[in-house]
């Protein structure tokens, strides 16, 4: 084994570094390699050019021409080493270039590295160039490691850097997903939109992300003085790209909360039929609920708990569709921790005359280590459940040896109200 890798390095130095032996020069971007044909074979662009009826099959001296930016003089240097070497070590702040120049030789393997690189080093401030190069070149499961990354933690690594980077339909994809962790309220996720659009439009603003939302507030506040309050911000000419984004916002959730309804109408960010249709909406599901004991149309809410490893138990009460009280209990054994989703028949008058209810849910939880990368994760995946009045039902059970803290937990709520499961 020794010996193996003494001639790796022998072959790296001598044929490589020092070019002995050549018969083929490469030119590209104002360097020179001296290189070797039978090594060059391993690619494929250069596999097809030599086995061919190019002309550069039979030339010793080739200009490559390199279309895509992203190639530099580096990662070329890097891309014709691994030709002669059975390992390359790659550095994370030079993997784009890298897999830009193995795509462009077709270099399968070093692809492959790259790609495995990329999803070891997913953070804040490299997710959004990795998923769009992911795109570009191909990577799939790179892609799809990005999306996870931000689904989990949109809400909790919010920077300058981070809103600037995400595009328009990235957003849109990451907030009408029924994965996002979301933090507290569905208000937040307004209010980090609101931050979001004001780095988009203002992308030469440069403070504290903690002062982000006090100059967001005055911007909008700006606009609409210029505006004359006649126009909300996103049917504007600056502000309708971003219709489709805020579109997925979950407004029954914002405007059940006084402050929250507030807060909303004084941004005028929002058509106002958006928020008209919604008030209406709300109004008759109350009336429903207190009049003709039913809930509603029973959509999706998401709530986040933060579970410290020294809590013995805790409760979080939410209502869907302002009346049914709903509750998630995590109690803390000696030596399991236990979830137990409960319904509460006291409060209203919601279950009149229907003692019992079908939910749908789905439990997650997740830890993740400081870049954000999860470490652990259980989920009950979608379950449709029947409940009798004040009835209780475990989920989940956990072994609290396995977890680690600060614990995630996020829930998705969706009611079947009985006048809908009467027609189905």
């Amino acid at each position: 084994r020794k010996k193996l890798k003494s001639t790796s390095k022998y072959i790296y130095q001598t044929l490589f570094l020092n070019g002995e032996n050549s018969d083929i020069k490469i030119c590209a971007l104002g360097e020179e390699w001296n290189l070797h044909k039978i090594y060059l074979c391993q690619s494929g662009y250069f596999s097809s050019m030599f086995s061919g009826s190019w002309k550069e099959s039979s030339m010793n001296v080739i200009e490559l021409e390199i279309p895509d930016q992203n190639i530099d003089v580096q990662a070329l240097q890097v891309a014709f080493g691994s030709l002669y070497r059975d390992d390359v070590l790659i550095n994370p702040s030079r993997v784009v270039a890298l897999l830009a120049a193995a795509c462009m030789l077709q270099l399968d393997g070093l692809i492959q590295q790259c790609g495995e690189t990329m999803k070891e080093t997913i953070t804040a401030q490299t997710v959004c160039g990795y998923y769009n190069s992911a795109g570009t070149y191909g990577l799939d499961s790179v892609k799809k490691k990005c999306l996870e990354w931000l689904l989990n933690n949109l809400m909790t690594h919010q920077s300058v850097g981070l809103f600037k980077e995400l595009s328009i339909n990235l957003m849109k994809q990451l907030i009408s997903s029924s994965n996002l962790f979301v933090l507290q309220v569905e208000m937040d996720v307004y209010t980090a939109l609101k931050k979001w659009m004001f780095l988009q439009l203002v992308p030469s603003w440069n403070g504290s992300f903690k002062q982000v939302l006090t100059e967001a507030d005055a911007w909008f506040a700006e606009r609409r003085r210029e505006f004359g309050g006649d126009v909300a911000f996103l049917e504007s000419a600056q502000g309708n790209a971003f219709l489709p984004v805020f579109a997925h916002l979950r407004l029954q959730y914002i405007i059940s909360d006084l402050a929250s309804a507030r807060i909303v109408e004084r941004d005028a960010l929002l058509p106002s039929e958006w928020l008209s249709s919604v008030y209406k909406q709300q109004w008759f599901a109350m009336l429903r609920a207190e009049q003709d004991n039913d809930i509603g149309d029973g959509s999706i809410l998401h709530f986040f708990v933060w579970g410290e490893a020294y809590f013995s138990a805790f409760k979080l009460l939410i209502s869907v569709e302002l009346s049914v009280p709903l509750g998630c209990l995590v109690s803390h054994p000696s030596t399991s921790r236990t979830l137990e989703n409960w319904f509460n028949g006291t409060r209203g008058k919601c279950w009149v005359g229907d003692t019992s209810s079908v939910f749908s849910f789905m439990l997650r939880l997740a830890s993740f280590d400081g870049s954000g990368k999860m470490i652990c994760s259980r989920t009950t995946g979608y379950q449709i459940l029947t409940l009798e009045k004040d009835q209780e039902h475990i989920v989940m059970n956990l072994d609290s040896r396995l977890l680690m803290f600060p614990l995630y937990i996020c829930c998705n709520f969706l009611y079947t109200s009985p006048e809908k499961r009467a027609d189905n």
